[in-house]
């Protein structure tokens, strides 16, 4: 495995648990199905696994309210079963990221049971966010905060006090004020750190710290300055966090979730002794455009380079729409608002877009992020029957929004039918269920086309392992047509993508290293990318 400051360059796959093998039989993924596809992805050729939570939870958001932070969901398996895998997925050269969801726990978790039994003033309430309410009789909430899941950020008690959720009701917010939440959490990181865990994808990182006196929003807030985000406290968090990292022989590492609307309040996350990098976003959900793609890395480079940080690429997760729907659709932009379920679009335009954006993202200096599926050419599932959809979005939001759970559908690995290898033979049917359509996008039926999305992704691994990783963290552009996009790493490597509707043609190169679409008479096919040796 590689050393100290592998994550400056690390392709990094994220595996959505419940979604990714199941090897029980109970329809939900685990840990038994992904020890049994470690092959698979070391062959991939990824360098490390990021782990969407595996804690103890009862799912009212697909694990992202832990009951339990030291402890494995039985749904997934055991504790046991985690440090097998840890172990063996090492073996694999492969490290391992874990989430941690610090902003709020579940209304199962001890803390938040005992905070319900007690009375109000009682010192169990002070690791929540519990007020009194507004109104003569405090019906009305203690302020103005709408939930990201939809309808008010509070949730009224018994006894009349309300308590804050910035997502679900079952979600809590805990309150980092206070000295026994970040005693709670340290302790948990060195839990895992000790287990093998070599770091943390850290959930909602600029939520954790409140403004003081939890100050009305008002009707026309200032994105950029919002009282539940982004306090100027939560960066003594992550300093104490990042001493804690840095004090095993071999460091762990760090990367946020750090979804904020200005370049100036991201970069201080990730300052030298904060965090090691966040997600980019905002190259996520950029346009499938030259000139918004050209802004989006320039941007994104200068950023890191002011803190010195690598920066990470990433173009779908567990949050949104597949980019090969996204892509094929007018407006190609992602808007966690407005995620335009049902748009028209066209499914030959969206896979093709998606195999350029994978080689020019692989060919950018730093970091890169794959989502399970990806590498598969995958699409978002939209027809989910409605009473199978589970995410809490669609409920909270009254059914407005179908939510997450069509870039969640379980993998499809071999067979002709559901549920595609991802069970047993004779197991419950998976948990959200798989398209059909899906048997020409199985692992096994892709392995042996040297044209398929999978095997683009394992040449293009490869590639990047042996000859990109060790290139500067910076790009130079060359000249090109209107519409291509042509940049160069080093002295001997280019990377040239082709947005428009027209063939285009190629720099001076002594060698073609691996195209998303086969050339056409020595031209560029119209959305395509190829990558050169100089």
């Amino acid at each position: 495995m590689a050393g100290n400051g592998w994550w400056r360059t690390a392709a990094i796959y994220q595996i959505y648990l419940r979604s990714f093998a199941d090897g029980d039989g109970d329809g939900v993924g685990d840990l038994a199905g992904l020890r049994s596809r470690l092959p698979y992805l070391r062959d991939l050729g990824v360098d490390a696994l990021w782990l969407t939570p595996w804690n103890v939870s009862p799912m009212a958001d697909g694990g992202y309210d832990v009951a339990d932070y030291r402890d494995i969901d039985p749904l997934f398996g055991t504790l046991a079963d985690a440090e097998r895998f840890l172990a063996e997925a090492h073996e694999q050269g492969l490290r391992v990221l874990v989430d941690l969801v610090p902003n709020h726990c579940s209304d199962a978790h001890p803390w938040f049971r005992a905070a319900l039994a007690a009375p109000p003033g009682d010192p169990a309430r002070e690791r929540f966010w519990f007020r009194p309410g507004r109104g003569p009789s405090g019906e009305r909430p203690p302020n103005d905060w709408r939930s990201y899941f939809g309808g008010p950020a509070w949730t009224r008690v018994a006894d009349g006090e309300w308590y804050l959720h910035m997502f679900a009701p079952q979600q809590p917010e805990l309150n980092w004020e206070h000295a026994g939440v970040r005693a709670e959490f340290e302790d948990v990181l060195r839990f895992w750190f000790d287990r093998g865990v070599d770091g943390f994808r850290i959930d909602v990182a600029h939520g954790l710290m409140k403004t003081p006196g939890l100050p009305d929003v008002g009707a026309a807030p200032d994105p950029a300055d919002l009282p539940y985000q982004d306090h100027e406290g939560v960066h003594e968090i992550y300093r104490a966090w990042r001493s804690i990292a840095d004090s095993y022989e071999d460091p762990r590492v760090f990367v946020g979730e750090v979804w904020l609307p200005t370049t100036a309040q991201f970069v201080r996350y990730l300052r030298p002794d904060e965090l090691h990098s966040a997600f980019n976003f905002e190259f996520l959900c950029c346009a499938w455009e030259p000139n918004a793609i050209r802004k989006t890395i320039d941007d994104t480079l200068d950023t890191h380079r002011l803190v010195g940080a690598p920066p990470t690429w990433v173009l779908s997760n567990h949050d949104t729409i597949r980019h090969v729907t996204r892509y094929g659709r007018e407006d190609t932009t992602f808007d966690l608002g407005n995620r335009r379920h049902g748009a028209f679009t066209d499914p030959a335009l969206g896979h093709r877009r998606a195999r350029a954006a994978a080689l020019l993202t692989l060919s950018l200096p730093g970091g890169v992020y794959v989502y399970q599926g990806d590498e598969l050419g995958l699409a978002e599932v939209e027809d989910i029957p409605l009473d199978r959809i589970q995410d809490p979005t669609w409920e909270r939001s009254e059914h407005t929004d179908r939510g997450r759970d069509g870039c969640r559908v379980p993998l499809p690995w071999s067979g002709t039918e559901p549920p595609f290898g991802f069970s047993p033979p004779g197991s419950a049917q998976p948990w959200l269920p798989q398209p059909p359509a899906w048997s020409t996008r199985t692992v096994e039926s892709q392995e042996p086309d040297a044209s398929s999305m999978l095997r683009l992704y394992r040449e293009a691994l490869a590639i990047r392992g042996e000859r990109l990783v060790t290139l500067p963290e910076s790009i130079t552009w060359l000249t090109s047509d209107d519409g291509v996009l042509s940049f160069r790493r080093g002295e001997n490597f280019a990377c040239v993508a082709n947005f428009t509707t027209t063939p285009a043609r190629l720099p001076a190169h002594t060698e073609l290293l691996l195209t998303s679409e086969p050339l056409a008479g020595g031209l560029l096919p119209a959305d395509g990318c190829a990558w050169l040796a100089l």
